[in-house]
Formats: C-alpha cells, structure tokens, sequence
C-alpha cells in the first residue's frame, strides 16, 4: 500500500523557526477521503461537556471536553476513553514549555484499531496552556494521539490545531512528566514514533524506561 508518512512543523513564537514534529503517522492518500468518511459515520455523538480523569504514575490529572469547541474531535477522543484506548499509553514525546504528547497504544494491535482518521474542525479556541489537542499531520489526519500545551501556543491556532478541551485539575502533574529523552528521533533522542507503532510498548520501556505512562483514562461519572 502507497502511504505518506505525516510531519508536522511547529514555528516558534519570536523567530517562526521549525521547532519539531507533532504527528508521524502513515496514512493511504488514495483512501482519504473513503476513510474520513467512514469514520465520521463510525464515532457516536458524545455528551456536550464531559469530565475525564486520567490517573498517571505522577498523580492524577483531568480534563474537561466541551463538544462545541471541536465535534468530531470530541466525538473521537470520548470513543477511544469508553474503549480504553489510552489505558497504559506513555507520554512519549515532552517538550519543556511546548508540549506533552500521548496516544499511541502500547499493543501495536491495538493501536491499529484507531487508525481511522476524523475529519477536521474548525479552531474555535486557542492554543492556551493547559488545552487539549489532537495532532495532526494536515488536512483530516486526526486519529489517537494528542498533546497538552504546557504554554500558550497561539502560533498553533493558524496551523489549524483545534483544542477539544483543557486540563481542569492537576496541570502539575502534566509539568512533571519526564522531559529528559526529549525530542524523538531524528531529531533528538527520544522515541521513534514509527517504532512506537510497530513495537508497542516493548520498546519503550526496554529504551526509555523513564517515560511516564497513562495508568487508566476514564470518563468521571456524576
């Protein structure tokens, strides 16, 4: 199968350089258009505002999704809580004062099961630090993985990265996951996001064992 291996850029604030790479995954650019399709028939609608509590080996964070920030992100990040797909995912990509990146699953089987990409929406809300948000690696590219901003990262909001909710509680806990490995292969010497997909978590916790990781990510109940 044909497939394109996705890169995003960030610019910096002050100098609009290139700073690294938020999403690296393959996708058929042939089936496109099929598969956004598809999935955006697949997601069920979620509730309008929801709460979810994820519990890390640094502590407990949670997250409020809002539906009208960004529907079908919303749509698809409720899925993949209710399925359990975050349970056991590492933090493999955290960048001091940037970003802490998640969401490849660490049974490669599984994570093949989320592959299915969401069509866009539009960017209702900035990129303030503490916001959730799918990367992305262009148009109707979404799929499993995303980051929080551990800063205001307003330069995003042009690039099309549509927050789908913020951290509510425990911000201090996503400033304390470990940052040392720091950006992934090429680039620095963190993970191989592609590796990441083929190996699970067998190669993260053989070559990065200090990664901190999702124990469980569940929607809180009222």
């Amino acid at each position: 199968m044909t497939s394109a291996t996705r890169f995003v850029l960030l610019a910096t604030i002050a100098t609009i350089a290139t700073l690294g790479v938020v999403a690296c995954q393959k996708r058929s650019a042939a089936n496109q258009t099929t598969a956004d399709s598809a999935a955006a028939q697949a997601v069920a609608a979620a509730p309008d505002s929801f709460r979810v509590a994820f519990e890390t080996g640094k502590g407990r964070f949670v997250v409020q999704a809002t539906r009208n920030w960004a529907p079908r992100g919303v749509d698809q990040f409720h899925q993949l809580v209710e399925q359990g797909f975050y349970d056991r995912v590492k933090f493999f990509r955290v960048l001091p004062n940037f970003i802490a990146q998640f969401g490849i699953n660490g049974d490669p089987e599984i994570n093949k099961q989320g592959e299915r990409a969401i069509p866009d929406d539009p960017v209702t809300q900035s990129n303030r630090k503490g916001t959730l948000t799918f990367a992305t690696g262009g148009p109707n590219t979404r799929t499993t993985q995303l980051f929080i901003n551990t800063r205001d990262n307003r330069q995003l909001d042009a690039m099309g990265f549509a927050p789908i909710g913020h951290v509510v509680e425990g911000m201090e806990v996503v400033e304390k996951l470990y940052s040392r490995y720091g950006e992934g292969a090429p680039d620095g010497r963190g993970p191989m996001q592609g590796r990441i997909e083929r190996e699970g978590n067998a190669y993260l916790n053989r070559y990065f064992p200090r990664l901190d990781s999702i124990i469980t990510a569940r929607v809180v109940k009222d």
